[in-house]
């Protein structure tokens, strides 16, 4: 059964004092890519660093005593998982958390800590909701589904009665999409309260793939929560890993904001262009990512951005060999990082060094003057270029 605007009002009293009333910042920065104004929902700095809790914690208020004491199971490929355990523990209630063998140690580690069992199994999600189901017909335990769930719905849909006053003046909202609670929430209470807003969902990649937003990585949304959004939504687009990176780099370095994977997906739509010449309001569904992945995220955005700039060439195998090439990269302000040096390798001439630099540059175009001027002096170059014109 559908939820209707009465049962997110009615979730929004029960989670009062619990889920936070998360704050919206305006982004110069973003507005200078989209040509209209952008908001940002931070649902990053929400209790256990997700929207997640709004649900999860609606779901187990409205269990009956007798369904309390039996307990409750989830899966989860991190964030739901954590505010179950979050809202299990505050109630007095046994949580038991099935998810993915490659979930985040970050998540798994939370989630833990939050006092619910927890077993990984499965390579995704969906493999983990698999067995938590088959748990919780073998224990009988309620089973807390992550979005397909009218409880769970209305308690994301708390989100859209906060937008709607929060941005008033918002033209298009773009929402993240895994299995689709959190859209199709938020889509009700807005089509209600704003109904000539512009609504976008937000998809990571081709679903059922890896991909680094693994908040939002299900082969396919629920059926109840995919019937509201092809009612509710005006469009749904799909964002690559590459440009969710580039979004956590800039919202890292620009906006000071700390999101992962599924929570950069709205702001690469947006830097996609799907807004462009609109006021928009983007949510940031997440900010719990792993701290190693964030070093390799960081990494790979600065490169693509012409940021980060990793060459390979060959110099003579005498002394100032090496020197000669640091000095016209420096001649070039390339700023160097590490330098490594390969003497055995086939293509190495006897009396030849293979060097591998790793520099910081300033944009795209100074990444191609560097390769340009080390080939002008003679200077075999294998570079992984950034994409034309960089930022």
């Amino acid at each position: 059964m559908t939820p209707t605007l009465a049962d997110i009002e009615a979730a929004r009293e029960r989670l009062a004092g619990r889920a936070r009333e998360t704050p919206v910042y305006g982004s110069a920065t973003l507005a200078q890519f989209t040509g209209g104004r952008v908001w940002l929902k931070a649902e990053n700095l929400q209790r256990t660093g997700s929207f997640k809790i709004r649900g999860a914690t609606n779901k187990l208020l409205a269990l009956s005593e007798s369904e309390r004491a039996a307990g409750v199971v989830a899966a989860s490929a991190g964030n739901h998982g954590q505010a179950v355990a979050w809202a299990a523990s505050e109630l007095g209630v046994a949580a038991t958390i099935f998810m993915p063998q490659d979930a985040p140690m970050a998540k798994v580690e939370a989630t833990r800590n939050y006092g619910a069992e927890t077993i990984l199994g499965g390579a995704m999600f969906d493999d983990a909701l698999a067995e938590a189901m088959a748990f919780a017909s073998e224990r009988g335990v309620t089973f807390v589904h992550a979005f397909e769930d009218e409880a769970v719905i209305a308690g994301q849909g708390t989100i859209g009665l906060e937008l709607a006053s929060q941005v008033p003046d918002a033209q298009t909202f773009l929402l993240p999409i895994g299995g689709g609670g959190l859209a199709a929430g938020i889509a009700i209470a807005l089509r209600a309260k704003r109904p000539g807003v512009r609504l976008i969902g937000v998809q990571a990649g081709k679903t059922g793939k890896g991909t680094i937003a693994d908040g939002i990585a299900v082969k396919h949304p629920g059926e109840l929560t995919m019937s509201i959004l092809e009612e509710l939504l005006d469009d749904i687009v799909h964002v690559e890993d590459e440009a969710i990176a580039e979004a956590i780099v800039l919202l890292l370095e620009r906006a000071k904001v700390v999101v992962e994977g599924a929570g950069a997906a709205s702001v690469a739509a947006l830097l996609g262009g799907v807004a462009n010449g609109e006021d928009a309001c983007a949510l940031l569904s997440g900010g719990n990512i792993d701290a190693t992945l964030l070093l390799s995220v960081i990494r790979h955005g600065l490169t693509h951005a012409g940021r980060y700039l990793v060459l390979r060439t060959r110099v003579p195998d005498r002394p100032g060999g090496l020197l000669a090439l640091l000095e016209l990269v420096a001649a070039e302000r390339g700023n160097i990082v590490e330098v490594h040096h390969r003497r055995e390798a086939i293509e190495l001439d006897v009396a030849e060094t293979g060097v591998e630099l790793t520099l910081i540059t300033r944009d795209a175009q100074h990444c191609r003057e560097i390769v340009a001027a080390l080939q002008e002096h003679g200077y075999e170059v294998d570079a992984t270029m950034p994409r034309s014109g960089g930022s």
